[in-house]
């Protein structure tokens, strides 16, 4: 991978991206979605 200058800053964001990406991931599993009824009647979920 010696076409990108790899920094910390640079890392810490696609860990930080990936780590939210596993956590939303495994929230949606313990909790699933229920669809709920907007304001303009129709059906929708968080997704």
């Amino acid at each position: 991978m010696a076409w990108m200058a790899w920094t910390w800053p640079t890392a810490a964001f696609f860990v930080t991206i990936g780590s939210l990406l596993v956590l939303m991931t495994v929230l949606a599993v313990a909790r699933p979605e229920v669809p709920r009824v907007g304001i303009l009647r129709i059906e929708t979920t968080r997704g």
